[in-house]
This record gives structure tokens, C-alpha cells and sequence, in this order.
């Protein structure tokens, strides 16, 4: 089986492994810790940073420190995971969505102008797939508006925007460090900002809203446990040393997944190469059979997992979750490139691991798949 992920550790992760283990510093304080999150701060260009235990609780913590308004609504795409909805919720706020482009699976931001109210407190922009959202477009209608911008940044490690770092833009920004992530701890996450204040409000949220000194267990506030481990941070920074490498390495992934199935352009659409303001990072390589073809996505999983090749689907919307369907959350509501999408995607092999070899065996297969 050729799995849809499998990460690299080419570089230092042994050597840190093992000085943490050496020296017995293993859990949240450690010399790594604060390593690793000076060194992300400075790669995305932010001024503050800390990590967390995983991208959702990032966002969790994320909007919470934003404090915003209670009830107020949140704008976000339709088209995202699931944890971006959760956060909205779970701080006491609306979700209120839009739909996605065709072309690059981002957030269709000529149509969020549209859904800003009185009520309308942030937006949530997340970028997909390997292709940015176009965020000046959100920060002139942000500022306009004076609204808060989270900007998700999970999947865009080592991604820039018009020549700016992805996780630099908005009031704060969140990664995730899973395992299919450019960089990886395993589980992981990280929130950065430029607001000082904010940054302190985030130590305490994610930390039990732990006092100081001696009133060290006199809690003024309700905080979660959310603390990364010394080891993780351990094997973040030498991916971190790494991500020149690794961007590179995922940029000829996909160049030649593109070069090689372009053949089959009539039957399925391919991820863009690039767009005016930025070059795809492929994060994931994302196909969409196109509305000739017969096939759901599901059926040609299905069809590639006979023959030993692992994909997955693309996401499904928001407004069509179970869930949130029996909370009557998004009645009525229709988005129709985000409905299309979620059927007829899917992404295939294309973890940093993948060798030339295992991409020719996928094309041949994909190929046997669609010419069939």
C-alpha cells in the first residue's frame, strides 16, 4: 500500500530525541520549547509566538484571546475542516459561511462583503490545499469593516503571499503540526501575533491560568492545559531546519504529478500550478473529476485502494455536517462549489516520504482508473 502521508526525518530529529531524553527534559519545559517558537516566529515574521497541542486547540485558544463580542457572527468558508466551525462555536459566537472558488478551493471572498452586518465581529480565513486565499482582499475589507482576522495558516507551512509569509497577515494566525503537515511533531500546534497583550492573554488560556510565584495555584481566570512537550518542540525545530528542503521537495512532487497525468485534463482537473499572487505548495495534490465522468470521488478511492494505493476525500462543507445539521444550524443553505467539491475531490500519495518510483506507480494506476 502506497499511504496517502508519509513523513520525512532526514534531518537533526534523532540528535534532539535523544538530548531530551538524555538530559530528562521531556515534557513542557525545556530548552527546545522556546527554540522552536523563537525560531517559528521568525521564519513567519511575527513577533510573539507559543505553541499548543494541536492545530484545533490553536484556533480554540486563538479566537477566545481575540475576545470578541459573545453571539457576534464569525465569517468563514464552508469548505474547511471541521476544527474552524468547533472554535467559532465553542467561543459563544456565529459561524456564518460562504463558498469556496472552483479553481483553488479557497474562500470566494467577493462573496464575504456581502455577509458583514452590524454583527459581524472576524473572519476566518483559512488556506487550502496549497493555494493562499487572496488576503489583501480580506484585510481592506477587515479594516474597513474594523474587523478581527484569524488567519489559519495549517497547511501553508513555508507558503508566502505575494512574497509574505503565510501565518504573518491579520490579528493572529495558527499552524498545525500533524503528521501531514510540512513540518510535524506528531501532533502539535502553534499561535503567533504582533499584539503583546494578546500573546500574554494566550500564555494564560493555554496554561490552567496559572498566578506567579508563591500565588502560583491562585487561578484568576479558565484556562485549558495545552502545553507542548519539550520532545515535540524537539523534532518541530529540526523540521524547521529543514523547510527550504522540504518546500522544494513537495514543489517537485506535484510538478511531476502534473506533468505526468495532464494527459487525462479532459476527465479530471488538476490543482493549479500557481496563481497571480502565489506558486502552489501542494500541501495535499488534489484531483477533481470533472462532471463527464460518472465516478464520485468515493468510488475512485475505493477503485485505488484495490490497487494498493491509499487517497482520501476532500473535505466535507460545513453546512453539510451531520452535526450541525441536527443543530438546525445552517438550514436552507446552499453552496454549490463547495457541494460539488466535497463529491467529486480527492487527494492522492504526496507526502514528503514519497519516492519517484511510488508516483509512477500511482499515475500508472490513476491512469488505469480514468482510462478504463
Amino acid at each position: 500500500m502506497i499511504f496517502v502521508n508519509k513523513p520525512s526525518f532526514s534531518g537533526n530529529e534523532k540528535k534532539y530525541l535523544l538530548d531530551c531524553i538524555k538530559t530528562g527534559w521531556i515534557s513542557s519545559e525545556g530548552k527546545y520549547v522556546k527554540r522552536f517558537e523563537k525560531k517559528f516566529a521568525k521564519f513567519v515574521n511575527r513577533k510573539f509566538s507559543t505553541t499548543v497541542t494541536n492545530g484545533s486547540v490553536a484556533l480554540e485558544i486563538a479566537i477566545r484571546a481575540l475576545n470578541l463580542k459573545k453571539g457576534s457572527e464569525v465569517i468563514l468558508p464552508t469548505f474547511t475542516i471541521i476544527s474552524c466551525c468547533n472554535a467559532v462555536i465553542n467561543a459563544g459566537l456565529k459561524p456564518v459561511l460562504v463558498d469556496c472558488y472552483l479553481n483553488t478551493y479557497n474562500m470566494n471572498v467577493s462573496q464575504v462583503e456581502d455577509k458583514i452586518n452590524k454583527n459581524t465581529s472576524a473572519i476566518l480565513m483559512t488556506h487550502i490545499y496549497g493555494i493562499t486565499v487572496d488576503v489583501d482582499k480580506i484585510l481592506y475589507l477587515a479594516k474597513k469593516y474594523k474587523l478581527k482576522v484569524i488567519e489559519d495558516a495549517a497547511e501553508v507551512h513555508g507558503q508566502k503571499y505575494k512574497k509574505k509569509n503565510c501565518g504573518s497577515f491579520g490579528d493572529i494566525s495558527t499552524f498545525s503540526f500533524y503528521v501531514n503537515k510540512h513540518i510535524t511533531t506528531g501532533e502539535g500546534g502553534m499561535i503567533l501575533t504582533n499584539n503583546q497583550n494578546v500573546y500574554k492573554y494566550i500564555l494564560k488560556l493555554k496554561n490552567l491560568y496559572f498566578g506567579k510565584g508563591l500565588n502560583r495555584f491562585r487561578h484568576q481566570g479558565i484556562g485549558w492545559n495545552q502545553r507542548f512537550t519539550n520532545i515535540q518542540a524537539a523534532i518541530g525545530l529540526a523540521q524547521l531546519e529543514n523547510i527550504k528542503k522540504t518546500v522544494k521537495k513537495k514543489h517537485a512532487i506535484g510538478e511531476y504529478y502534473t506533468k505526468k497525468l495532464s494527459f487525462l485534463s479532459e476527465k479530471i482537473q488538476l490543482p493549479l500550478t500557481s496563481i497571480d499572487y502565489c506558486q502552489n505548495i501542494y500541501w495535499v495534490y488534489g484531483i477533481l473529476v470533472k462532471d463527464n465522468q460518472r465516478l464520485a470521488a468515493k468510488k475512485v478511492i475505493k477503485m485505488l485502494k484495490k490497487e494498493g494505493i491509499e487517497c482520501r476525500p476532500f473535505f466535507s462543507p460545513m453546512h453539510e455536517q451531520p452535526i450541525y445539521l441536527k443543530m438546525q444550524m445552517f438550514k436552507n443553505k446552499y453552496f454549490p462549489i463547495s457541494e460539488k467539491i466535497s463529491k467529486k475531490g480527492f487527494y492522492i500519495p504526496s507526502g514528503i516520504g514519497i519516492t519517484r518510483k511510488e508516483q509512477d506507480i500511482v499515475i500508472k494506476k490513476i491512469t488505469k482508473v480514468f482510462e478504463n
